[in-house]
């Protein structure tokens, strides 16, 4: 079959498709054909081995976090999946492998995909879907009746977001392009600002948490925007010594995260705020969850139309780098 590896960590990595032997499922595992394999900002900071610190794959290593597939086998103590079984997941991060024909699957990672999507669209839900439920149940507690401000929630992320957040029973507000006001007011949220019109941090009364998309540069806006007391978490700024110690970390490896977070820290703690950063994990059973969010509320994922197949895994790369994709980028098979 072939496969798109990751041969060194390097700031210009390149993958490189190869052809290899098709893997085995152990006992725990589903062989899963391959449909389709959504393209994420995560796979750059693998490939540049920022995650080293958290995972450190034996090299070379197949790429790829999330995918829609076909059941193709089953190990003997599989349960809940059979052959011909269509199904999607966020692969275990010690054990990624989605850029390729196949790929075993530990099946407690892996739920039926939503009845209404197809394989493409099935394959750009699982890890955002699970960051959003993860990060609004475990990493904030949120409660039903307070509220969180989403910046930059008008894309993929806040796709997933929004519902889950409104199946919580929270108040939404967000920020985006004006282009997709009209479709996130539609889910429900109570306040959207149009970053070229509005600054929402100007606007808003305080809310109890805010969701990062955007990074360190809207640090400063978020933590005004919070109560005293409040929660920040951030899907992309940097690990911070309360996640290394939530992952039981060892020592040498909590001290080194926590002098990079150090910083963050301190600007939430003189803001009064609380800062967290999450890394999704795989989880079949919360999947299956948002499989039932996503037919209920008839959700239908955003992905980018232009067409990459495994070869063009490169031009993926540069183009959700670069080209400002319209949506999730997918590989299709």
């Amino acid at each position: 079959m072939q496969a798109a590896q990751l041969l060194k960590y390097d700031k210009n990595f390149k993958l490189v498709v190869k052809d290899i032997p098709v893997p085995t499922p152990t006992e725990d595992e589903v062989l899963v054909k391959v449909k389709a394999a959504a393209v994420n900002p995560l796979e750059k900071l693998i490939g540049i081995g920022y995650l080293k610190l958290l995972q450190n794959y034996d090299l070379p290593v197949t790429t790829g976090n999330e995918l829609s597939g076909v059941v193709e086998a089953v190990g003997k103590n599989v349960k809940d999946f059979k052959i011909g079984d269509e199904i999607y997941s966020r692969l275990p991060l010690e054990k990624i492998g989605a850029f390729a024909e196949y790929a075993v699957i530990d099946y407690h990672a892996v739920a039926l995909k939503p009845t209404g999507l197809d394989f493409v669209h099935s394959a750009a839900v699982p890890l955002t879907g699970l960051t959003a439920y993860q990060g609004l149940t475990e990493e904030l507690g949120a409660q039903p009746g307070q509220s969180v401000m989403i910046p930059g929630g008008s894309g993929s992320f806040g796709q997933m977001a929004i519902p889950i957040a409104k199946e919580l029973g929270l108040r939404v507000m967000v920020s985006g392009n004006a282009r997709a006001k009209q479709s996130v007011m539609d889910m429900g949220v109570e306040q959207y600002f149009d970053y070229r019109e509005q600054n929402y941090w100007e606007h808003l009364k305080p809310v109890d948490y805010v969701i990062d998309t955007v990074g360190k540069t809207e640090l400063n806006h978020e933590l005004q925007v919070l109560k005293p007391g409040g929660r920040l978490l951030s899907l992309i700024m940097t690990p911070n010594r309360q996640f290394a110690k939530d992952h039981q970390m060892p020592f040498w490896k909590t001290a080194l995260i926590g002098i990079a977070g150090s910083g963050i820290d301190w600007k939430a703690k003189r803001a009064g705020a609380d800062y967290r950063f999450i890394f999704v994990r795989s989880d079949g059973e919360q999947l299956k969850k948002i499989t039932k969010l996503v037919e209920d509320n008839q959700t239908v994922p955003a992905v980018d139309p232009t067409e990459f197949k495994l070869t063009d895994i490169n031009k993926a790369l540069d183009y959700l780098a670069n080209g400002h994709p319209k949506g999730k980028v997918v590989i299709r098979f």
